[in-house]
C-alpha cells in the first residue's frame, strides 16, 4: 500500500503585499514640519463622512526630509475604538521604506483628549519603531474640528 505525501517546501515564505508605485517626484511630496501641517495633509486623506462616524487608525509614512511618502489606512473600528496590529504599522513602513511614520486617529465624539489605551498604544509603537529604527514624530488625534498632538503635549 501507497500512501501519497505531499514535499512541502521550506523556502517558500509567505510574503506581505503592499503596493507602492511613486507616481509623484520627491519635490513635488508634501513635507511637514510641524502638527499643523501634519493635520492638514491628515486631514484631506481623511474621509470626512467618517471622521464623526468610526474610529479610523491612519499611519503617515515619511521620508528621511519628512517628506510624505504615503498615508496607509491601519484600522477601522466602531464608535468607540479601534484595534491596532503594530505589525501592520510597521510592515507598511518597512515596505515603504519609510525613515519615520506619524500615527493618527480620529475620536467620533470629538473629545481631544488621549485616553489611557491611546497613550499605551502610542508607547507600543514607539518602542518597536526604536528597535526598528523608524521613530514615531508624532501621533495626532483627529476631530472634525481640531486636533491633539502627542509630540507638542510632551506626550511622547
Amino acid at each position: 500500500m501507497e500512501t501519497s505525501e505531499r514535499k512541502i517546501d521550506l523556502f517558500e515564505v509567505a510574503e506581505i503585499k503592499l503596493s507602492y508605485s511613486a507616481k509623484v517626484k520627491s519635490s513635488q511630496r508634501p513635507r511637514v514640519a510641524s502638527s499643523r501641517q501634519v493635520y492638514e495633509v491628515f486631514a484631506k486623506a481623511w474621509d470626512q463622512d467618517r471622521i464623526e462616524f468610526v474610529e479610523d487608525f491612519k499611519v503617515m509614512l515619511l521620508s528621511r526630509a519628512n517628506r510624505v511618502l504615503g498615508i496607509v489606512n491601519i484600522s477601522s473600528g466602531g464608535t468607540a475604538g479601534t484595534v491596532v496590529d503594530v505589525k501592520l504599522v510597521y510592515a507598511a513602513a518597512i515596505k515603504a521604506n519609510s525613515s519615520s511614520v506619524i500615527l493618527a486617529h480620529c475620536h467620533p465624539s470629538g473629545n481631544l483628549l488621549p485616553s489611557e489605551q491611546d497613550k499605551r498604544l502610542t508607547q507600543r509603537i514607539k518602542k518597536a519603531g526604536e528597535i526598528l529604527d523608524i521613530p514615531v514624530l508624532d501621533h495626532l488625534i483627529m476631530t472634525a474640528e481640531g486636533y491633539y498632538s502627542f509630540a507638542d503635549e510632551g506626550e511622547l
